[in-house]
C-alpha cells in the first residue's frame, strides 16, 4: 500500500486518518465481529499505515499526522461502546504517536467533529427533529458544515502547527463547553 500511495508524487509528507465505523450497537448487543471491525479500522488501520510511511517523514525530517477524534472521544453515546472506545484510543493514540515521532519533524493531532453531516451520520441528519435537538446543544447553536473543517484541518497540516503535537482540536460549534 505504501509503495501504492508513494509511486504518482513521492512518499506523502502528510496523512489524514478520516475512515471510520459506527456499528451503533447498544452495550448489550456488541457482537465480537463488530467490535473487531470497528478496532481493525478506527484504530488499527491508522496506526500501522502511520507507521509504515513514518520512515519516509523522519528522512525528511518533517511531517503531519492527522487523526479524526469525535464527540465519543470524551462522553458516552447511546449505541456507541465499540465507536466510542476506539474515539477515545484515538486521543491516546494521537499522544503516542506525538511522543514517539515529534522528535523527528512529525506532528501528530487529532481533529473531533461535532455534529456533521456525513456518511457516517446520514442517518441523525434525515431525522430533522434529531439534526435540531444536536444544534440546540452546541453554544453556536448549530450543526458543523464541512467547510468549518477547512481551517483546523489546513492549520494542523501546515508550518503554523509547527509547535503544536499530542493535541485533540474539537470542532465541534462549542458542543463540548456546554
Amino acid at each position: 500500500l505504501v509503495d501504492a500511495i508513494s509511486a504518482p508524487f513521492g512518499s506523502p509528507d502528510i496523512i489524514v486518518h478520516a475512515a471510520g465505523v459506527n456499528t451503533r450497537q447498544s452495550a448489550d448487543d456488541v457482537t465480537a465481529a463488530g467490535w473487531d471491525q470497528t478496532l481493525a479500522l478506527n484504530i488499527s488501520a491508522p496506526f500501522f499505515l502511520t507507521q509504515a510511511l513514518v520512515p519516509a517523514m523522519k528522512s525528511k525530517g518533517w511531517g503531519r499526522i492527522v487523526n479524526f477524534a469525535s464527540l465519543q472521544t470524551t462522553r458516552a453515546f447511546p449505541g456507541g461502546s465499540a465507536y466510542g472506545t476506539t474515539k477515545a484510543g484515538i486521543a491516546q493514540m494521537t499522544r503516542a504517536m506525538a511522543e514517539a515521532w515529534s522528535p523527528f519533524g512529525i506532528t501528530a493531532n487529532a481533529i473531533g467533529p461535532g455534529f456533521f453531516p456525513t456518511e457516517l451520520t446520514q442517518a441523525v441528519f434525515l431525522d430533522k427533529d434529531r439534526a435540531a435537538r444536536n444544534a440546540a446543544q452546541t453554544c453556536l447553536q448549530r450543526n458543523g458544515r464541512l467547510e468549518d473543517i477547512d481551517g483546523p484541518m489546513l492549520f494542523l497540516c501546515s508550518d503554523a502547527s509547527g509547535y503544536v503535537t499530542g493535541q485533540t482540536l474539537m470542532v465541534d460549534g462549542g458542543f463540548t463547553a456546554k
